[in-house]
């Protein structure tokens, strides 16, 4: 893990690796300096998977957007009663920059090739617990950019299904709580704030 430079709030970081099976858990171990002056021993779990991106596709002429719906297994374990979640399309960088990796994700994911997107910011998603800094990306997309069906890479057990839905449906679904993925509905408000569609 990588710490930035020392800060003057932070001292004596030790860590300790907790498990390393699918992407590393480490225990942190740090003195604090609180605001009453007073130096702290705190511990946290940290949770590094590398960073990610994401986008939303969406189309001006019929004010639609492109979605997926996938299995989310921590999503079953926390009461959706099917685990499957819609999302935008998104992925780990994987030693890629951020624009790379979304445009490799959108095409394993959706079958749609983009060329252009547009960063339109980037987040922690789960600070409290999880390195992760997400790209988030928008891009328009067009019938002519289908060059496959998507459904995700092969060898990574993915089985996505592509959805295109009318923007106000996809936003009335955040009220219904038929999505529930925070970084989608980041994005689909962006979108309405934005008055892009």
């Amino acid at each position: 893990m990588i710490f930035p430079m020392q800060s003057n709030k932070v001292r004596d970081i030790k860590t300790e690796v907790l498990s390393d099976n699918w992407y590393t858990l480490r225990k942190v171990t740090y003195d604090y300096l609180k605001s009453d002056g007073s130096w702290e021993t705190q511990s946290r779990e940290a949770y590094d998977r590398g960073n990610g991106a994401t986008v939303l596709l969406y189309n001006k002429q019929y004010k639609t957007v492109i979605l997926i719906r996938q299995f989310r297994m921590p999503t079953y374990v926390n009461g959706n009663d099917s685990g499957m979640l819609i999302e935008s399309c998104a992925g780990l960088l994987d030693q890629d920059n951020a624009e790379d990796c979304i445009r490799r994700e959108t095409e394993e994911e959706t079958g749609y090739k983009i060329s252009s997107v547009e960063k339109i910011f980037e987040a922690y998603m789960s600070p409290g617990s999880v390195t992760e800094i997400v790209y988030f990306f928008i891009a328009e997309y067009s019938k002519s950019m289908k060059v496959g069906e998507g459904g995700g890479a092969d060898g990574e057990q993915e089985d996505i299904e592509v959805l295109e839905l009318k923007i106000d449906d996809a936003i009335q679904m955040i009220e219904t709580g038929d999505i529930k993925d925070g970084k989608t509905i980041m994005l689909l408000q962006y979108i309405k704030l934005k008055g892009i569609l």
